[in-house]
């Protein structure tokens, strides 16, 4: 079955990026039940680094917060942070503490390569992924399944 597609309505435009779910099973699945249940709607991306990352899915808005639960860290060498617009999960120190925060790349990161799961690219939407900024809001996240070709 091909890879579904998350659908982030933000206040920059609409951003839809692949879902790895068969390199990235956990994180995927983690990412699409938050998802489904509203989690993400109204968030803000509450850290950007020019050059680096777009971070949002903090439900406190403050880089602190997790959804209550945490998932272990899924690296696989296929994927990598080698492009704009790679999205993987944000995590604290320890590598099995991501839960609901994730970034999108803004350049090319590869000193974060299997460090931090991967687990989506942008496929459209990429100009609203560069104009986002801190404090910029996810209007609403919804998955869809990919459109037969």
């Amino acid at each position: 079955m091909p890879d579904r597609i998350a659908v982030l309505e933000t206040t920059k435009g609409t951003i839809r990026f692949r879902l790895y779910e068969s390199l990235a099973p956990i994180t995927t699945k983690n990412f699409i039940e938050l998802a489904e249940k509203g989690f993400y709607n109204g968030l803000t991306f509450h850290r950007y680094v020019p050059g680096f990352v777009i971070q949002g899915g903090c439900p406190l808005g403050t880089g602190t917060g997790d959804a209550g639960h945490t998932i272990p860290l899924e690296v696989t060498p296929e994927l990598k942070h080698n492009k704009v617009g790679m999205v993987a999960m944000a995590r604290a120190q320890d590598p099995n503490s991501a839960s609901c925060q994730f970034y999108i790349t803004l350049a090319p990161a590869s000193h974060l390569d299997m460090k931090y799961a991967i687990f989506g690219e942008v496929i459209e939407g990429l100009e609203n992924v560069m104009a986002l900024r801190q404090g910029d809001r996810m209007l609403k996240v919804t998955i869809e399944s990919p459109s037969e070709e």
